[in-house]
């Protein structure tokens, strides 16, 4: 069976970035200010946000939602897409990490459209429903705790409506998925929601080897 998946050189990465990817100052600047930190790896690549940037605007989107913010690199460049009403509720833990972002929201002048929610992702999905948001969300992101990506996607279906898009990061893993040596729960997690996901008629699909791999799934 023939493979059609180039694999990338760092050269080709460099010309992916330099002349397929329109990267605000912002963002080049927060992305280049998370490159310190020794969690670094969490953060998305600039060809898959501007990806999603693509998804947002094809889509329309108005309403969306992020599960896992770290420095706020995604949440930047999807609010960059967003319409001058559109609202992202991004949602974390960390208040060390989001606040790098802060800073790099105001200066590309989307932190208006940004509403960080410090608290267990799952209480602040719930609270959400509990307050009639299902079936109101366009987008729904999720890249957090692995262990838990079964709740947050069940939750998404739910927030988004009929047509909604929900991106789920992270999904090959850097390759543990495919490693029968790797029996860790986080590994596990993500083998079982993929398998899941594949399967569920609610969805239409596709898993995507950008970045760590994106699995996007349409509700029908």
């Amino acid at each position: 069976m023939s493979r059609r998946t180039l694999k990338l050189t760092d050269a080709l990465v460099d010309y992916v970035h330099a002349q397929g990817v329109r990267e605000s100052a912002a963002a080049r600047a927060l992305r280049a200010e998370t490159a310190k930190l020794p969690w670094a790896g969490m953060q998305i690549s600039p060809e898959q946000g501007a990806l999603m940037q693509m998804l947002i605007r094809l889509t329309g989107a108005r309403r969306t939602i992020e599960v896992g913010t770290f420095t706020g690199y995604s949440a930047l460049v999807v609010a960059e897409a967003l319409p001058a009403d559109g609202k992202l509720i991004a949602c974390d833990v960390s208040d060390e990490w989001t606040a790098i972002g802060r800073k790099f929201w105001h200066e590309a002048g989307v932190a208006d459209k940004i509403d960080l929610r410090l608290a267990p992702a799952v209480e602040t999905l719930d609270a959400l429903l509990a307050t009639g948001a299902a079936g109101t969300f366009d987008f729904a992101f999720i890249d957090a705790d692995k262990h838990n990506y079964d709740t947050y996607y069940e939750r998404a279906l739910e927030l988004v409506a009929a047509g909604g898009l929900i991106g789920i990061d992270n999904v090959l893993w850097g390759g543990a998925v495919v490693d029968p040596a790797r029996t860790d729960d986080d590994t596990a997690a993500i083998r079982a929601l993929n398998a899941k996901v594949k399967n569920d008629t609610r969805v239409d699909i596709v898993l995507l080897p950008i970045g760590d791999g994106l699995t996007l799934a349409r509700k029908r």
